[in-house]
């Protein structure tokens, strides 16, 4: 009997998760396993690398939340972590138990004060806008984009700027993937000032998940081939259906190929985040690039375009100016200087999440992790990192966009923001980071433009992205990827074993009914909004009791409909 194999388009979560659930439930071995990777590093867009010396960087930040991400932590489960005896699961939940967020310093005006967001700062009007976004059906919804539902002043909102800034929504997002947000997260809605329900790694993502997990898939026999960029895929058409047969890819400017046999399988990562991103320096700005530069776009269009029921790449990856933003990673070896930063945060390290500038030119937010954040680290080295979700803007301090800014000209419109005195600038250095695509997935379009993990179409090929179609999910995030993974797995191998279910929490009475509460009484609200009578509870107070309980019956009544 001849032995299956299967091959990997990439090497991030979704094709390492992808491998764990082949070995551990289609009987697959390791050394039957062959991930293709473009870069040096495995990983995908959850990365974590640099040195003292040159500078540390991650390009971005996943969170995680708990009890959602139940395929990841499925996963992590049976991974051993850094820590010896605890998974990289239990690792995680201890290391929570004990860094607990509690912002303090979730929004900061012009004036480097801190603003009181407790209240959500809605109107009756953005109330029953939102209410009627959450009971609208998707088929409905189409490509419409956020600001079809919203009038202009919901852009203001403290909701807006908290929630925008924790999962980098902009306005002319998809409304679709807004609507999934509010009810995959409706849990963290009533905390999302306090930012209490974002989770987060001992290190960063790759050092704390990804290196247990590649030692784990390397140790049964996977390989990965880096350097390794797929640029096509020989399809075979019978009846309607594809089969996939060969593998074009290029290694060391040379073309090769991998033939496909007979229950051979193929995992395609459609589309990538990160795709096309680089990296500056403190004297050198980063590259803009685009779809030119990219690879994973490409190829799921060359593949769309003669394979039918393949999706859209288009409408994802044909605007980069709305899907860009940029983020940096700062590397201190200065204790004064982080210090000040720490001071102006409010808290130590790791417990106050992202702080918004909420008047910043590029929108700008800042994370101080738990130190040591990266592995090797020392002590007397310490790291933060931060993003602009309005790149192409003029800053406030530099005259310049972010995007053609130095990571010290980037440094300084922090410090100009952060109050942080000029003597303290020294031995630091600042990576700026470039991702033309790293919102690609939030980009309006129609439900049939994202393919399924296993196509209709598909004999034996299957996609893993955060392009992909899995109802009720919510892209930007690693359950997303991972449960692409399990779902096409178990589609091309036949496997009946359930896959879990994703929390519907908009779907729970109690958690409309808190929901409800928090839009109308988040909190005593600001001194100007008490007064002017316009608090949350000013509000309550003159729409009445019974207009509330009004409308908690029928959001709960929406939500179990």
């Amino acid at each position: 009997m001849t032995t299956r194999k299967a091959y990997f388009v990439g090497s991030g979560v979704g094709s390492m998760t992808a491998a764990f659930f082949l070995m551990r439930d289609a009987g697959f071995k390791g050394e039957d396993i062959k991930m293709l990777e473009t870069l040096k590093i495995g990983g995908g867009s959850c990365d974590g690398t640099g040195s003292v010396e040159n500078g540390f960087i991650t390009r971005g930040g996943r969170m995680f939340n708990f009890p959602t991400f139940e395929c990841t932590w499925e996963v992590l489960k049976e991974i051993p972590s850094n820590t010896e005896g605890k998974s990289v699961y239990q690792e995680t939940v201890d290391f929570n138990r004990d860094n607990c967020k509690n912002s303090k310093s979730r929004v900061v005006d012009k004036n480097g004060c801190r603003l009181d967001v407790q209240d959500m700062g809605f109107t009756m009007s953005d109330r029953m806008q939102l209410l009627k976004l959450v009971e609208t059906s998707e088929e409905k919804m189409g490509n419409s984009i956020i600001t079809d539902w919203f009038s202009p002043r919901f852009f203001e909102t403290n909701f807006w700027i908290m929630w925008a800034t924790t999962f980098a929504f902009q306005p002319w997002h998809s409304a679709i993937e807004l609507k999934r947000y509010m009810e995959r997260f409706m849990h963290e809605f009533v905390r999302i000032e306090t930012l209490e329900g974002i989770k987060s790694t001992v290190l960063n993502q790759y050092d704390s998940m990804i290196v247990p997990l590649q030692k784990y898939l390397m140790a049964k026999g996977v390989s990965v081939n880096f350097g390794c960029t797929v640029e096509d895929v020989d399809m075979e058409e019978a009846n309607g259906k594809y089969t996939a047969k060969v593998i074009h890819y290029r290694k060391n400017d040379k073309m090769e190929k991998i033939e496909l046999a007979k229950g051979d399988l193929l995992f395609i990562q459609n589309g990538c985040m990160t795709d096309a991103s680089t990296l500056g320096s403190w004297t050198k700005p980063a590259e803009l690039k685009g779809l030119k530069d990219s690879t994973s776009f490409k190829l799921w269009d060359t593949l769309a375009q003669k394979c039918k029921g393949l999706g859209n790449a288009k409408p994802f990856m044909s605007n980069t100016t709305e899907s860009i933003w940029q983020s940096f990673t700062v590397t201190m070896k200065n204790p004064a200087l982080f210090k000040a930063f720490t001071d102006f945060y409010m808290q130590r390290p790791g417990i106050g999440g992202i702080m918004t500038f909420k008047d910043s030119n590029w929108f700008m937010g800042l994370v101080i992790a738990e130190q040591p954040h990266f592995a090797g680290q020392p002590k007397d080295v310490n790291t933060m990192w931060g993003y602009g979700l309005f790149p192409n803007k003029i800053g406030n301090y530099v005259n310049k966009s972010m995007l053609e800014c130095t990571g010290e000209e980037i440094f300084y419109e922090y410090c100009q923001h952060c109050r942080i005195p000029p003597e303290l600038v020294h031995d630091v250095t600042c990576i700026p980071c470039i991702m033309p695509f790293i919102t690609a997935q939030f980009m309006p379009r129609q439900i049939s433009d994202r393919p399924k993990p296993v196509p209709d179409t598909a004999v034996n090929f299957g996609f893993i992205s955060q392009f992909v179609e899995i109802p009720y999910d919510t892209v930007f995030t690693v359950e997303y990827s991972t449960r692409a993974a399990q779902t096409a797995v178990y589609g091309l191998c036949g496997i009946k074993k359930k896959i879990p279910k994703v929390h519907r929490y908009h779907k729970q009475p109690k958690y409309m009914i808190k929901a409800v509460k928090k839009a109308f009484m988040g909190g005593a609200g600001t001194l100007r909004q008490r007064e002017s009578g316009n608090s949350p509870m000013s509000t309550f107070k003159k729409v009445g009791i019974a207009a509330v309980i009004g409308f908690v019956a029928f959001a709960v009544k929406k939500g179990m409909e």
